[in-house]
Formats: structure tokens, sequence, C-alpha cells
């Protein structure tokens, strides 16, 4: 085998490595190995009310801040019950504190990366009707949006299909007078 000679003068690197691979390097670079698995267990709400008119269902969906549409859920505290942690999210990430968790519904599990952690996430999700008509959502900093669908609006615009499977188990419930 012939090697290529490199000048001196010039750094060996660019001759080593190609634009391509260079690029190929900055854009694919590799992940750490997982280290730990970490359990996070999490709890939250479908919020409901009827339209003023009573013939509609409409579904409270908050906007994170990758613009994509969501239930409002978060972390359970230590001596926090998943129902008790449903009501403070609903409170702290929409400003909804006359609300009542109606059913569990059920659960849903995820996973996802963090640096060298594969974190395992399961979360509890409860129907809960807002009880205060008058009672106006407000978003937290972090979120883009938040606010009150039509039902299947909030169907097509919620971006888990877990939840969105939940929101017709959900719907099947308030219509059925089961709560």
């Amino acid at each position: 085998m012939v090697r290529r000679k490199i000048p001196e003068a010039l750094p060996t690197k660019s001759y080593r490595e190609s634009p391509f691979s260079k690029l190929k390097n900055s854009v694919f670079r590799k992940k750490p190995t997982i280290k730990e698995i970490v359990r996070e267990p999490t709890s939250g709400g479908i919020v409901f009310r009827l339209s003023r008119d009573r013939k509609d269902i409409e579904i409270l969906l908050i906007q994170d801040s990758k613009n994509r549409w969501t239930i409002p859920k978060g972390h359970i505290e230590p001596g926090e019950t998943a129902k008790t942690t449903a009501v403070r999210e609903i409170g702290e990430e929409a400003g909804l504190h006359h609300v009542e968790v109606l059913t569990w519904l059920g659960k849903i599990h995820f996973k996802y990366r963090r640096m060298d952690k594969l974190v395992l996430m399961t979360t509890q999700i409860y129907l809960v009707r807002a009880l205060d008509s008058h009672e106006i959502p407000t978003k937290e900093k972090w979120m883009n949006g938040i606010k009150w669908f039509k039902f299947n609006d909030a169907l097509d615009a919620i971006e888990y299909e877990d939840i969105e499977k939940l929101m017709l188990i959900a719907k099947k419930k308030i219509r059925a007078g089961e709560i």
C-alpha cells in the first residue's frame, strides 16, 4: 500500500478528513453511551368543560415551547399522589384552580434520551372537569399557548397518539354519563 505524503506546512487533519467527512461528523455526532436508566413518574389531566350551548365538549390544551399541543402534566413530587399532582399541574400550567378529578383514564409510557441517560416516563392521566366557566386559563412563561378547543379540533391538534386515545375514552365516559 502506497501512502500519500503530507506536506509539513499543512495541517494533517485537513488531508485525512474530506469536506464531506467534516460535515458528516459535525451533523451526525456520536451520542454518548447510555450510562443510566431513570424512571420519572408524572401525572396530568384531560381537562374539559361543556360548550355554552352544552352541545359540545371542549378540551383545554397547552402548547409547549416546541409548538406541540398537549395536556397539562408534570412530575409527581415526593409525598404526592398521582391525582394530587394532576390537580397541582393543572393549576400551575393552566391557571385553573376550580377543577374536579372525575376518574382515572389510564397511563401512557414513553422514553427519551437525556444526554447519557435513558428516561422512562410513565404518565397517569385523569379526566378533570373545569368547574368555573368564568375562570380564564393562563399559561406559564415557557409555553407558547393555551386554548380551549372543541373536542374534534383538540383531537386534530393533540401531538401524542396515546393521549388522543385517552381523549376518546374520556368522551365516551362524558357522553354516557358515567361521571
